[in-house]
């Protein structure tokens, strides 16, 4: 049930889905109910009766084409849940009529909602609904009535299937409860081994022991099902699954299922990315889809500003602090002007797309939460960055060379450099290409007019807390740790680490980075590692052991003294 057996019906549901408006589609899922209520699964049935059934349209196209019915029955199934997940969502207020979400349809029919789902690809009609703020299939009883009088002694028997005596209801709770604590796992684990032992379906122990839990909270066997997650728990488990935890350990650890935890994982995503700052310089072109392809294409002569950004090297009297400024070319200025316009109309872009994850009161809208969405959003905001940080390590000379034209006999250099870097930082979000300006001259201009302002705010500062005792000072020796030289060192040895990293393959190099947690998070364990790679321990290890073999001997090698 998981594909259409025959192409043209897969086309056709595809062309209603993309081009019939919603009230159109609803009559349509309507003919099309109407039309499995019909079929014979001993016969054939011509392809233009079938869509002339289903959308009051007859085509010229396949006129010799005979579909089975057992085929038809299958692929009208469906089509009707293909039709029915493209509708819009609609508040339940809204509708004309009462609204059964899937709980409450279920319970009505003494079924599960795995057996309604089953059902809906076999005809059944439930519609996309917002109740209580989230997305949910609810169920029409002008919709669903047709089916459930067509299907009648399956409806019946699948009730009386399910049904539970109290003995057996009991029974059923006496042996999960007793699971539960001895700890023997989830309750989907625990339905299935109750299931298994009472010749039950496990659905049907699973909701026999959840409705237990939600009519009687304080006797609950699975207290921790019941109820929203707190901001801080959200905030754990996302923190758990970016250092790697699976989803499924997750679930185990916090006694849900992997979707619940799917959901927290992509709504805490949601808020962050609302609550980023993301200012930008709009531009005209930005709107016409006709420039996108130039917009996004690559940098004029990049290829000749990469070549020569291989052979760049530091000067020999460079300070080791500023060596690796010396590794980045500067951009012409069509190059500036190109990367500013594909960063802001990333960010652009962003925008855009984040505007479909909040409410009007700035929350997050949980029904319109998509993963898809969300990656394209964190995609778009990482190229904007790289970029950006292209444009400031082309830049950082530029700050270096204006610093000590300021920098004067009683003033910190590298603290005046610090500063103009911020003022860099600042100037790349503000610079507005379309001007026609060369970025250096810009922010030269904002650096000097920070410096301006800095400068005489320190001078002041040291002249009104003037000890008399500087001298006593300078004469003493300073046994204090030079943070900057460390901080030098550190990025010197992260340099080479990361040039080392470049000649492993690239399962080895995300081995290395996260069991040594170079990705600024906890290092992992080889059991974590595996579990997010979807291979064992002991290749882990090996492969460890493997990429840090070819480490040493890259490192002991000629290539040594190239890499620093």
């Amino acid at each position: 049930m998981k594909s259409y057996r025959h192409p043209v019906l897969k086309e056709l549901t595809d062309q209603q889905v993309r081009f019939a408006p919603p009230a159109r589609r609803l009559e349509q899922m309507r003919r099309a109910e109407s039309l499995l209520a019909e079929v014979e699964t001993d016969k054939q049935y011509p392809y233009q009766f079938v869509c002339y059934r289903i959308t009051d349209f007859r085509p010229d196209a396949y006129p010799e084409l005979l579909i089975d019915g057992k085929d038809l029955g299958h692929d009208l199934g469906m089509m009707i849940a293909e039709l029915a997940g493209s509708m819009p969502a609609l508040p339940a207020e809204s509708m004309s009529e009462p609204v059964l979400t899937l709980g409450e349809f279920s319970r009505k029919l003494n079924v599960t909602p795995k057996t309604i789902n089953r059902w809906r690809k076999r005809g059944l009609i439930g519609l996309p609904i917002l109740f209580n703020g989230r997305k949910q299939v609810g169920f029409l009883p002008s919709l669903v009535d047709p089916f459930l009088m067509a299907n009648q002694s399956q409806v019946e028997r699948s009730g009386r299937f399910t049904q539970l005596t109290e003995p057996e209801k009991e029974d059923i709770l006496r042996r999960a409860r007793r699971l539960a604590r001895m700890s023997q796992g989830t309750l989907t684990e625990i339905s299935r081994r109750v299931a298994r032992r009472l010749g039950r379906s496990a659905e049907t122990v699973r909701y026999t022991i959840k409705n237990f839990d939600r009519d009687f909270p304080e006797q609950a066997l699975f207290p921790d099902l019941t109820g929203p997650f707190d901001d801080a728990t959200k905030q754990a488990i996302y923190s758990a699954f970016r250092r790697g935890m699976s989803l499924e350990t997750l679930a185990k650890r916090y006694h849900r299922t992997r979707s619940a935890m799917y959901r927290v994982v992509n709504d805490i995503r949601a808020q962050r990315l609302l609550e980023q700052p993301l200012g930008y310089i709009h531009n005209e072109s930005f709107d016409d889809p006709t420039q996108a392809d130039a917009i996004m294409a690559a940098m004029p002569e990049a290829e000749a500003f990469e070549d020569h950004r291989r052979s760049m090297r530091a000067p020999k009297d460079a300070l080791p602090e500023l060596a690796s400024l010396y590794e980045v070319p500067l951009l012409k200025k069509e190059q500036e002007q190109h990367l500013f316009r594909k960063m802001n109309y990333l960010k652009h872009k962003a925008s855009q797309l984040r505007k479909r994850l909040s409410l009007p009161t700035g929350k997050i809208n949980s029904a319109r939460v998509r993963v898809h969405d969300l990656d394209q959003i964190e995609e778009l905001l990482d190229q904007a960055q790289a970029i950006k940080d292209l444009l400031v390590s082309c830049n950082m000379r530029l700050v270096v060379s204006i610093a000590k034209k300021h920098a004067g006999q009683g003033d910190n250099f590298f603290e005046l450099l610090s500063d103009g870097n911020v003022s860099l930082l600042r100037a790349v979000e503000k610079f507005d290409y379309a001007r026609g300006n060369k970025f250096s001259t810009y922010a030269s201009w904002a650096i000097m007019k920070n410096f301006a302002r800095s400068i005489p705010d320190e001078k002041h500062h040291r002249e009104r807390y003037v000890t008399g005792h500087e001298d006593v000072f300078d004469a003493a020796p300073d046994t204090r740790t030079d943070e900057k030289e460390c901080l030098a060192s550190a990025e010197q040895a992260s340099h080479k680490v990361n040039r080392l990293l470049e000649y492993l393959d690239p399962r080895e190099r995300q081995i290395i980075r996260m069991r040594a947690g170079l990705d600024n998070a906890e290092g992992m364990t080889l059991e974590m590692i595996g579990e997010q790679l979807g291979i064992t321990k002991e290749r882990v290890r090996q492969l460890n052991l493997r990429a840090m073999k070819k480490l040493r001997t890259l490192a002991g090698g000629d290539r040594e003294e190239e890499l620093s």
